[in-house]
């Protein structure tokens, strides 16, 4: 099995989500990941129902080895600071000034290790006037733009998972590849930062690109406007999606589907740009042909005439799907104190194959005293 960063050894001392998804992307590729957590407490993410092995922890952390050391300790200071001179990267999301407290900061450890890539990852970046803001994901998501998109108007509420959390620590992930790419020719440290407030700008860049570009202010019905995206309610109360994006084919074909092969002859479905600017009419005159129809029959339907459609599916059933099996995206292990663990695989394949090893999320210092491997 293709491990790339099998060289690599991390140290870890990330909670919540972005710190930790950052080290479990590098895990995932096959760096020797130590998270150093807080003894008796570790990462705040794993408390769940009096126990400390969350499902939010798990999601983030597996691949990884679990040691507790509290650095504020000159004794663990020390054992901390062995694995740093083993460390090719450390990663770290406190927020501004923390690390320093905790003698983990950038200026001390390349001191210790002249070769380290350090990862700080914050809110609102290192230094400004809104450094010190907590932030979580949802902040993130708002302050940067990309939360207007995701809400109704008639009903404002946060839908959906942790976006900003998990997107910054792929970003993070993305730096320290570079970082330790470079330092192949540099042999010296690198400080990669991040905040969260710059990941998710960049990551909602098609937004920004419309004002920048346009003086066009995006809403959440721009995208699925133009993109000609909809979700439509079947008789058996299942949910469908479609993308019907440009190609004429799609649109003739859907026609066909919905057995009204002359419905492009109606003003709205006339053109792109026609059905762009009477988005809620397509859909007015579509709405009731779905619901006519179980779901069941929808999908054998535009199989057939090849229409971009998929159900509206959850997490069960998507792991449930034929393609899903035959892709091994569930793989599984045992923990020799948890039992069997489940997760989705890393999504990358290297020549062809993909990873299908995992190792169980470790309980809190569970490697206490190992260092890293080889």
């Amino acid at each position: 099995m293709f491990k790339m960063l099998s060289d690599v050894n991390v140290v870890e001392m990330g909670t919540f989500i972005t710190g930790p998804a950052a080290g479990m992307f590098l895990a995932d590729l096959g760096a020797d990941v130590i998270k150093v957590e807080r003894p008796e407490i570790g990462d705040p993410f794993r408390a769940f129902n009096g126990e400390l092995y969350s499902p939010h922890f798990q999601t983030y952390n597996r691949n990884k080895r679990s040691v507790e050391l509290n650095t504020k300790s000159d004794s663990d200071l020390e054992e901390f600071d062995k694995l740093i001179r083993q460390a090719d990267v450390f990663i770290e999301n406190f927020r501004p000034g923390v690390a320093k407290k905790l003698r983990v900061d950038y200026e001390r450890l390349k001191q210790i290790n002249p070769k380290l890539v350090y990862c700080s990852i914050s809110g609102f970046g290192p230094d400004g006037p809104d450094a010190l803001k907590p932030a979580f994901d949802t902040v993130a998501q708002a302050a940067t733009g990309f939360l207007r998109l995701l809400l109704n108007p008639a009903n404002p509420r946060v839908v959906g998972p942790a976006i900003a959390d998990a997107i910054t620590g792929f970003y993070a992930s993305q730096g320290i590849l570079a970082a330790l790419f470079a330092r192949q020719k540099s042999n010296e440290s690198c400080l990669v930062e991040i905040s969260m407030l710059e990941a998710m700008s960049h990551f909602n860049l098609d937004d920004f690109t419309h004002y920048l570009s346009a003086d066009l202010i995006m809403g959440p019905e721009s995208r699925p406007n133009v993109s000609q995206s909809y979700v439509f309610e079947c008789k058996d109360k299942r949910w469908i999606a479609l993308h019907m994006s440009s190609p004429t084919k799609f649109w003739t074909g859907l026609a066909e589907a919905v057995g009204h092969p002359n419905m492009l002859s109606r003003s709205e479905f006339a053109s792109r740009e026609s059905r762009i600017e009477n988005y809620d009419k397509v859909v007015e005159f579509l709405k009731p042909l779905f619901l006519a129809k179980p779901s069941s029959y929808w999908c054998e339907r535009l199989v057939e005439i090849e229409v971009p459609h998929s159900l509206v599916l959850n997490s069960k059933e998507a792991l449930e799907t034929p393609q899903a099996i035959h892709m091994n995206l569930c793989v599984q292990t045992e923990h020799p104190q948890k039992g069997i663990f489940k997760t989705v695989r890393s999504p990358l394949r290297f020549n062809g194959e993909a990873n299908l090893d995992v190792l169980a999320p470790p309980v809190l210092g569970e490697h206490n005293g190992q260092e890293f491997n080889g």
